[in-house]
């Protein structure tokens, strides 16, 4: 670009922001229309083309401290005084006078602005090859850093949900709302909250893993709790009311049918875990806890016992089965 031409063009008004304008408004505004107007978003386009180099060139001044200093006092001396020309009679030429501001020669940035890895943050590889006509390609403004977090919940508070405070990367602590039904290792995610954005893109996020060890006593399934009930032989032989605890602490009463077996499974509808997938159920495994020692009498009683049941091998469907 020809030292000149900063006298002849109006970059604030090409970006359509004012003198006074930040450089963060300035970064925004030559995004929005850099996408507009790009030559990959308008091909043959030769408007959107011409007005792409015009935004280019504008932004590549204004958007460097040094040169947008240099562009407003060069512009505040042409409207307060004569206007140079390029050389000319009895006068030094426009490089002349200004051969020492800029180093001789154009202004840094090259030829229509495009130099120098102005658009390093912005385009991929700066002037290297992509779009039509050469351009380099548009590029999104890079998110910034996920911050990793990592809290423990045992299993009541993780079926119920609740909010934690967890902290983010710029140390302040951020409330957050763990759902119900949460599962171990199940990652909550607050958008926004983490690093911050190297060139003026979205801040990153924090991502909370969340830990739920084992029960001593409930297991989860999905939606399901499962409990492990013993019941005596007699309870499971001759049929009872049991009563099995929950995960609220709550007691349920819960029908044992008369020859139960170890490992049957009764359910009780609702009293599992809640979640957005539902409600889910409480599975009340039973197990028939066998006396570990009888006395003599005891053992006497059962044998009379046992003479009078019938005389059935519980060991024969299962021989059979394995021989096919």
């Amino acid at each position: 670009m020809a030292s000149q031409d900063w006298l002849e063009k109006d970059f604030y008004a090409i970006l359509g922001v004012s003198k006074d304008a930040s450089e963060a408004e300035i970064k925004k505004v030559y995004r929005k229309l850099a996408r507009e107007n790009h030559p990959d978003s308008n091909p043959g386009d030769d408007k959107a083309e011409q007005r792409f180099k015009e935004i280019s060139e504008a932004y590549s001044v204004l958007s460097d401290a040094e040169q947008r200093s240099e562009y407003d006092q060069i512009r505040a001396m042409a409207q307060g005084g004569p206007r140079f020309t390029a050389g000319g009679q009895g006068a030094s030429g426009f490089e002349d006078i200004f051969g020492g501001m800029f180093g001789g020669g154009a202004p840094r940035g090259g030829p229509a602005g495009f130099g120098g890895g102005l658009f390093d943050g912005l385009f991929d590889g700066g002037m290297g090859p992509g779009g039509p006509g050469g351009y380099p390609r548009y590029r999104e403004p890079t998110k910034g850093q996920d911050v990793q977090a990592r809290i423990t919940l045992d299993l009541a508070t993780a079926v119920e949900g609740t909010t934690v405070s967890v902290d983010t990367a710029s140390g302040k602590k951020v409330s957050a709302k763990i759902p119900a039904g949460v599962k171990d290792g199940q990652k909550v995610r607050l958008r926004g909250k983490g690093r911050p954005s190297p060139d003026g893109g979205k801040a990153g996020d924090v991502i909370i893993t969340v830990g739920v060890p084992k029960h001593p006593v409930f297991a989860r399934e999905d939606q399901n709790l499962r409990v492990v009930v013993p019941v005596t032989f007699q309870e499971a032989s001759l049929g009872d009311t049991i009563e099995v605890p929950t995960l609220s602490g709550d007691i349920v009463k819960v029908k044992v049918p008369p020859g139960t077996q170890s490992g049957q499974v009764m359910r009780v509808r609702g009293r599992g875990v809640t979640s957005s997938q539902g409600l889910g159920d409480l599975l009340v495994e039973i197990r028939v806890a066998v006396p570990s020692h009888l006395s003599k009498t005891a053992k006497a009683h059962l044998d009379k016992l046992f003479e009078t049941l019938p005389q059935e091998n519980p060991r024969d469907d299962l021989i059979a089965k394995a021989k096919r």
